[in-house]
């Protein structure tokens, strides 16, 4: 039975780190099924001063980035491409972590690997840290934490 895999990505570095850490890692790819998942948030004010043009343009780009993911992990990794699915949550989120919460719940699986960058104590304080409020809400569900460099 495989074992399946959440890894939720965007265009940050250390998203980048997550994909290069799965394929590094030494696995036997065909005994896991991987779904790359995108969530979209609400936009904050800032995002919407950027302009419709912009903020229409972002799943088109989040989605390429996505599926260049798949195929670094198909070609360096040998994960078999249909194993991996590709997943947009495109009704927004009041926060990132809600909609990992909520896919994580409706999918049953039994890994999240997330990307961490590295953050002041008062970064960490006002924004919060993702990958401490998953392990706190999805209690079967193990967490694989990948701090960027």
């Amino acid at each position: 039975m495989a074992i399946s895999i959440l890894v939720p990505l965007n265009d940050s570095v250390s998203s980048k780190s997550v994909v290069d850490f799965l394929v590094r890692m030494s696995l036997c790819p065909e005994d896991f099924h991987v779904t790359l998942v995108h969530v979209f948030r609400k936009p904050t004010s800032g995002e919407e001063l950027m302009g419709k043009k912009f903020m229409e343009s972002q799943p088109e780009r989040l989605k390429f980035i996505l599926q260049t993911a798949k195929e670094r992990m198909v070609k360096e990794a040998g994960f078999n491409p249909a194993h991996i699915d590709l997943a947009f949550l495109t009704d927004p989120y009041a926060s990132v972590t809600e909609g990992i919460i909520d896919f994580c719940k409706k999918g049953n699986y039994d890994m999240i690997v997330l990307g961490r960058k590295k953050m002041s104590k008062a970064e960490e304080f006002v924004l919060g840290d993702i990958s401490i409020k998953l392990i706190r809400s999805l209690d079967h569900t193990h967490v694989l934490v990948v701090k960027s460099k």
